[in-house]
């Protein structure tokens, strides 16, 4: 024998086999690597859509969310706008009212530490993030009154930390809205 190594024909075909095989993956791990660079550079140079920022130092001492603006108000637009700010263990407004059937527009921040609330049965569900300005819009199909919990731990006192959202008829929500003036719950 002069040294040369003889593989079977079988042999081979499992190392070309193995040597396709280990191509596939590399590619498939490639592709994924680049995928995942791409995302995070593309997110970091332009972050997603209706991603405002907003200073928790000094959101109480001027612009949307002074306390003079939180609570339910009808826009100029006649959009229905609640405004509402979550700090440890409490929400401002502590009541909400909101028209039955009518799409109102949720904005809100945090001051201290992450929160989040869920409104009753209904598909309203958010995080309210220091720094942020959470937005979303949903509906309130019919009349009553729904509780409003936050849903994310914020501290000890996080149990306690509960607020109200009163659906009323939207033609009485209506008669009592002022312009350029926000609500709060009607008296039971």
């Amino acid at each position: 024998m002069n040294g040369a190594v003889h593989h079977s024909p079988g042999a081979e075909a499992a190392e070309r086999a193995e040597r396709r095989w280990a191509w596939v993956v590399a590619a498939i791990i490639f592709v994924l690597i680049a995928m995942m660079v791409w995302t995070g550079l593309h997110w970091a140079a332009m972050p997603p859509s209706r991603v405002e920022v907003i200073d928790p130092r000094t959101l109480h001492i001027s612009g949307e969310f002074v306390e003079d603006n939180l609570g339910t108000r009808v826009e100029a637009d006649g959009r229905v706008v609640v405004r509402l700010v979550a700090q440890q263990y409490s929400f401002t407004p502590q009541c909400i009212v909101v028209p039955a059937g009518t799409p109102v527009t949720f904005r809100g921040t945090a001051s201290d530490a992450i929160h989040g609330f869920v409104v009753g049965k209904t598909n309203a569900n958010t995080m309210l993030i220091p720094g942020f300005v959470a937005t979303f819009t949903a509906s309130f199909p019919q009349v009553g009154e729904q509780l409003m919990p936050c849903h994310e731990y914020c501290g000890t006192g996080h149990e306690g930390m509960w607020a109200r959202v009163q659906v009323i008829d939207k033609l009485d929500f209506m008669q009592q809205a002022q312009p350029g003036r926000s609500m709060s719950c009607v008296p039971r």
